[in-house]
């Protein structure tokens, strides 16, 4: 019954911007982290970004000052504002929603594709 769509991603230029959204729908309740993660051709699947319900953040060093998460708790959506893209940001990313009982959700997976 729960379901994590996920929207905004697509093909960018290099030094463009994405910005990615996750909403939640269904029921959830009580929802304390959220986060992005990414998984290019060939590598695990890596953390991104996370947020906590009260808003404090951390990032993959990689994207720190290029990346921002964001949440929306009254929609129970999270964000993720992508800019200064690079090549090495392609993969496909996908949001994480953590529940109670640390029931955790993911989203479908969305492809970004950053040319050079």
């Amino acid at each position: 019954q729960v379901q994590l769509v996920e929207s905004g991603g697509g093909l960018a230029q290099s030094g463009g911007s994405l910005r990615l959204s996750c909403a939640a729908s269904g029921r959830i309740s009580s929802v304390t982290l959220m986060g992005w993660y990414r998984q290019a051709p060939g590598k695990q699947r890596e953390l991104v970004a996370t947020i906590t319900r009260g808003g404090t953040t951390k990032y993959q060093d990689s994207v720190k000052g290029r990346f921002t998460i964001s949440r929306d708790n009254a929609k129970n959506t999270v964000y993720l504002q992508m800019n200064s893209l690079k090549p090495d940001d392609t993969a496909v990313y996908y949001c994480n929603v953590r529940a109670q009982w640390d029931i955790d959700y993911w989203g479908q997976g969305t492809q970004v594709t950053v040319s050079s």
